[in-house]
């Protein structure tokens, strides 16, 4: 476990994450960082979107089903 502090950043409230963690997260300045809560109300950090990902495999299905209409509009 890691303890994080909370730090004053102009008028909001930061949090510093330490390099360590940022590897492991694989996460760089800039990058989006979603924070989902658990049943049991714990909080979770991480650089997944749930939603994004959902979409996404949606999006291939159709792509693999209709892939001849996809070529077709693509000429």
């Amino acid at each position: 476990m890691t303890a994080l502090k909370l730090t004053q950043i102009g008028n909001s409230v930061g949090l510093i994450l330490p390099k360590e963690l940022l590897a492991r997260l694989k996460l760089e300045k800039g990058d989006t960082v979603f924070v989902t809560e658990a049943a049991n109300g714990a909080v979770m950090l991480t650089p997944y979107d749930g939603d994004f990902e959902a979409q996404m495999s949606a999006a291939r299905k159709i792509m693999k089903e209709r892939r001849q209409v996809l070529r077709e509009l693509a000429k």
